[in-house]
């Protein structure tokens, strides 16, 4: 029973402990900053693009969905269009595996009686054309001519190949332009702002040399 009552007292207290200790033990998850001062005259959209961590944007990239960085990034016309452009990728891969599953273009039509042997077993199927050649004592002679299939990839293989690269491009695209807008963002902001504040302590270190408290914005 002691051990017990010992055991859910030292869970309290983990669970009860402090909210910086707890940031520690587990990470900075949903990143939620303490409130600082803001420089008079940002935007909340300059406040949302100078917080946007790549940290979230690299873990949001676990669900294979192409633009899903540029919507974080803040670009939902860019997102979207990567998205329409992957469905039709879809689309295609889908078009192209039923056309090459098709019976009807596995073989292509003859003109003549076909032999077919092992039918019904797509990889060692084979079809021969009963081509005539003489009719002796009323019984017809035969040449058999193999019929060569169309191939896999025909003719669905084309639009295959170009739905998946279709995918591939967009989500490479996502990946490596959603770091740079992110970073372009941040960055941008950081210059205005930043040189604000050092014009402010430029000039009030020039009025006077008198001690005083300056804050600090860390981005």
């Amino acid at each position: 029973m002691t051990r017990c009552v010992l055991l859910i007292a030292m869970m309290a207290t983990c669970f009860a402990a402090p909210t910086t200790v707890r940031a520690q033990m587990w990470g900075e998850s949903l990143n939620e900053a303490p409130l600082t001062p803001i420089p008079e005259g940002m935007t909340f959209e300059e406040y949302r693009d100078m917080n946007r961590r790549l940290s979230v944007g690299l873990a949001l990239r676990i669900v294979p969905v192409p633009g899903i960085m540029h919507y974080y990034a803040g670009e939902p016309k860019t997102a979207r269009r990567l998205w329409r452009r992957s469905l039709i990728g879809v689309a295609a891969i889908v078009a192209g595996a039923v056309m090459s599953d098709s019976d009807d273009n596995d073989f292509p039509k003859s003109d003549f009686d076909v032999l077919i042997l092992n039918e019904g077993n797509r990889k060692r199927e084979r079809r021969y054309e009963k081509i005539p050649v003489e009719i002796e004592d009323g019984a017809t002679q035969f040449r058999l001519r193999e019929i060569d299939r169309k191939g896999d990839f025909m003719p669905g293989g084309p639009l295959i190949i170009a739905g998946a690269a279709t995918i591939a491009y967009s989500m490479i695209y996502d990946f490596y332009k959603g770091i740079r807008v992110i970073e372009d963002k941040r960055d941008r902001v950081r210059h205005k702002y930043g040189r604000q504040l050092g014009l402010q302590m430029s000039a009030r270190n020039g009025r006077s040399l008198a001690p005083g408290v300056a804050l600090t914005y860390t981005f």
